[in-house]
């Protein structure tokens, strides 16, 4: 979940963007790892609070926003994107704390993925949406296919999603003017919002510098670091090509899950989320443009 980016239109790319862009998303699967570490002690709106001011701090520390102040008109635009990066983190956080990585995931790439094909009347794309739902009716515990699975984490997950999907829309609003820098904007909005949620899970903690320190790796992993390699790569990497890498972040975030969580899935819900990458590898060969991805 980084910053709002687009790549570049068509050019050749070497192995050195890809392997970047795969580390950006790597960092973002093992900050959310870290972050459910967290759960015990802070809950995931402490966790989501220390995460969104940290990461706050180090994108103020990278981007120097102030350097470019947003105009009036562009105001409701900046604080829509900051609400939903507020709310699509506190969504995602919960939703992680009552089912596995992998799967949450794959449930809030949904989003991006119908924002993608929205308002498309090509018959391909309708196929794309429709893998996508069975993707979901795999995962679903609603379904009765996939045991074990907290039908509230599942909605969360796809609430999330929601919020990703109006994240790209409002990103693209707010970054016409802003640029990169919409990014420290929205994720300094989106701290402040989180207070009243986060900050008394986490008052106790403040001084704890065990759990000062793993809030610390959540933000580097999380939003500084996957942002820092975005920027080097992105510049340099065909649309085409950085939609299909981003298609394998729920194949990533089951196999984090997996390695630092022990969270094994059985057949059916790896079959979900496959299809979930299937379709979203359809649309992004299959698309204009590429959606950007978190901040």
């Amino acid at each position: 979940m980084t910053a709002a980016q687009t790549a570049k239109p068509d050019a050749h790319v070497g192995a050195m963007p890809i392997v970047g862009l795969l580390g950006a998303m790597l960092s973002v699967q093992v900050g959310a790892a870290f972050a459910k570490g967290l759960f015990p002690a802070l809950g995931p709106e402490g966790t989501t609070m220390l995460r969104l001011a940290i990461g706050a701090l180090m994108l103020a520390a990278v981007l120097r926003p102030w350097k470019v102040l947003p105009s009036r008109k562009n105001l409701p635009w900046l604080a829509a994107y900051g609400v939903t990066v507020c709310a699509m983190n506190m969504l995602f956080y919960a939703a992680l704390q009552r089912i596995p990585l992998g799967i949450c995931v794959a449930l809030e790439f949904t989003g991006p993925l119908f924002v993608a094909t929205l308002g498309s009347r090509r018959l391909l794309d309708l196929v794309w949406v429709g893998l996508a739902v069975a993707g979901i009716a795999l995962l679903s515990p609603f379904a009765g296919i996939s045991r074990g699975l907290d039908p509230l984490g599942v909605a969360l997950a796809l609430a999330a999603g929601a919020c990703w999907g109006l994240y790209i829309i409002f990103a693209q609003k707010a970054g016409a003017e802003l640029g990169v820098r919409t990014s420290a904007y929205g994720m300094a909005i989106a701290a402040v919002l989180a207070l009243p949620f986060g900050f008394g899970a986490a008052q106790a903690h403040l001084a704890d510098p065990h759990v000062m320190a793993g809030a610390a790796v959540v933000g580097l992993f999380s939003s500084a670091l996957p942002f820092y390699l975005e920027m080097l790569v992105l510049a340099r990497m065909p649309a085409r090509v950085y939609g299909m890498l981003v298609c394998l972040e729920p194949a990533g975030g089951a196999l984090t899950g997996y390695l630092f969580l022990h969270e094994k899935l059985d057949l059916l819900q790896c079959a979900g989320i496959a299809a979930v990458i299937a379709a979203a590898f359809g649309t992004a060969v299959a698309a204009r443009r590429p959606a950007p991805s978190l901040a």
